[in-house]
């Protein structure tokens, strides 16, 4: 089972590794899903990601006190605008523009809701 944890934090490292370069994957959260895997998998790669001074800050922040730096809350305020801009140049319908609205706004009112890390 330990293999499983540790390959499922490989693949969720390595598609946040992604997201670094791709606005629309999500980093931070699947940061937080290898912690999660590695904490149940090997003690040695759970601690270097906590430590490790990129990744490590969010995570501890989000564990210790649910917590989103303003800095992150504001580049994904920025990427939030930027695919909601990028759906309505796209012209896509309005049923679809407006079901992408509210999801798009509950984040941003969860994610401007959380403690400053």
């Amino acid at each position: 089972m330990r293999i499983l944890w540790a390959g499922l934090g490989l693949l969720s490292l390595g598609i946040a590794l992604i997201g670094i370069i791709l606005p629309l994957v999500p980093t931070v959260p699947l940061l937080l899903l290898a912690a999660f895997f590695f904490a149940r998998s090997s003690e040695r790669l759970h601690h270097w990601l906590l430590s490790h001074p990129t990744f490590g800050p969010p995570i501890v922040d989000w564990q210790s006190q649910g917590a989103i730096r303003p800095n992150g809350k504001r580049w994904a305020t920025v990427s939030i605008l930027l695919v909601f801009g990028i759906s309505l140049a796209l012209g896509l319908r309005p049923f679809i523009l407006i079901i992408q609205g509210i999801t798009l706004s509950c984040v941003l009112l969860f994610i401007w809701t959380r403690p400053n890390g």
